[in-house]
């Protein structure tokens, strides 16, 4: 747990809290940025909203990858380089 951050934010009148320097630099956040929340019981857990949908993505295409074969790092290295090499052919 090295790398974990503990720190405070007060609840404004509107529901605004104001995220601390250091927890923002650690998501990569910056003006404007969006964040998902995900609340389980009594905890919440916070994401930059670009890397939670990612890894959603991921998730949903895991078993769509594999019913096409791209189970292994060398079938997807291999179907890059079919690509790469279609794309430079053209």
């Amino acid at each position: 747990m090295k790398n974990m951050i503990v720190d405070n934010a007060k609840v404004m009148s509107k529901g605004q809290i104001t995220l601390p320097k250091e927890i923002r630099n650690k998501l990569g956040l910056s003006t404007g940025d969006r964040v998902t929340l995900i609340c389980e019981g009594d905890q919440v857990v916070m994401m930059n909203a670009a890397v939670y949908a990612m890894k959603m993505l991921q998730k949903g295409m895991e078993d769509q990858a594999c019913m096409v074969g791209l189970d292994t790092e060398e079938n997807i290295n291999k179907l890059v380089t079919e690509v790469r090499g279609e794309i430079e052919g053209l």
